[in-house]
């Protein structure tokens, strides 16, 4: 049987090594959240275990007695068949749970779990309101929206919008002008295009913008901002976050508690010293080579700057 399987960024399940191209068994009884090799019929269902966001897929195979239950199986023999991309994962979701438009102004709408929305044209709408779905949309002036959690939008065109508001969900846009925004945990927005936004208001997310005049922002904790646009701005509000940026003339705004920031030659860093549960002091200073370091992470320590491991 042919199925997907998430890891974490070390291609590591539940503490266990995988490697591609590999076959693996397990001695003894398998049994469905106990013992034995998981994986996922349907691709999506991988996200209810593995975020879209800083995990890793692969296509897999079971070739021994499977186990199946409601959304993931197990086996006592699985091979490694190969790793997948996040939008290799989502290609492979069945076409019958898909909706698809590939005219302008079309829009293709999924209300049940474990379903892809697609468009190819222009002015389009993709919609997901379910878990484990997908919206993408590869023309311009497009936008794919999930409200669903474990969700993944995505946009290829200029001036196009993606927008998760479950958890452990990814938007991301590679055309100018565009917005990808989420506000659930453990989300991922991403923009490489110019004048771009990605935002997060979830804990533990990241934002960010390789493009011109892009800005970046997280409001929520343990999130990461980042930017290599010129003239950026990568902010974070929330505690235990880090702003980066890597553009000339741009900015990385760090206001939450043990939060840090760093730049590239010529950027500016806003920092902030807390004591206990409130904020003492606020300052900004340029990275200038000699006081402050380029692509060195600093905090407010006693009023000045202080280096900070990355």
């Amino acid at each position: 049987m042919i199925g997907y399987k998430g890891f974490d960024k070390n291609f590591k399940c539940r503490d266990f090594q995988f490697e591609a191209g590999k076959t693996y068994k397990h001695d003894g009884e398998i049994k469905i959240c106990d013992s034995g090799f998981h994986f996922c019929e349907n691709p999506l269902a991988v996200f209810n275990f593995y975020s879209p966001v800083n995990s890793r897929f692969a296509l897999v195979e079971a070739t021994s007695k499977i186990i199946s239950g409601s959304d993931k199986s197990c086996t006592d023999e699985l091979t490694i068949v190969k790793e997948l991309s996040l939008d290799e994962l989502v290609a492979a979701v069945p076409k019958e749970a898909t909706a698809t438009n590939t005219g302008y102004q079309s829009a293709a709408t999924n209300t049940g779990d474990c379903s892809v929305a697609t468009n190819t044209g222009d002015c389009s709408v993709a919609t997901n309101t379910g878990n484990c779905s997908a919206a993408t949309n590869t023309g311009t002036r497009s936008a794919a929206t999930n409200t669903g959690d474990c969700s993944v939008a995505t946009n290829m065109g200029n001036r196009s919008a993606a927008t998760n508001t479950g958890t452990r969900s990814a938007a991301t846009n590679t055309g100018d002008c565009s917005v990808a925004t989420n506000t659930g945990d453990c989300s991922a927005a991403t923009n490489t295009g110019y004048q771009s936004v990605a935002t997060n208001t979830g804990d533990c997310s990241v934002a960010t913008n390789t493009g011109n005049r892009s800005a970046a922002t997280n409001t929520g904790k343990w999130s990461a901002a980042t930017n290599t646009g010129y003239q950026s701005a990568a902010t974070n509000t929330g505690n235990w976050s880090a702003a980066c940026v890597s553009g000339d003339e741009s900015v990385a705004v760090v206001i939450g508690k043990d939060s840090k920031a760093k730049g590239a030659l010529g950027c500016w860093l806003t920092l902030a010293e807390w004591h206990d549960d409130h904020i003492i002091d606020v300052q900004a200073f340029k990275v200038d080579g000699e006081r402050i370091q380029a692509d060195t992470f600093y905090t407010l320590k006693d009023g000045k700057p202080t280096k900070v491991d990355d």
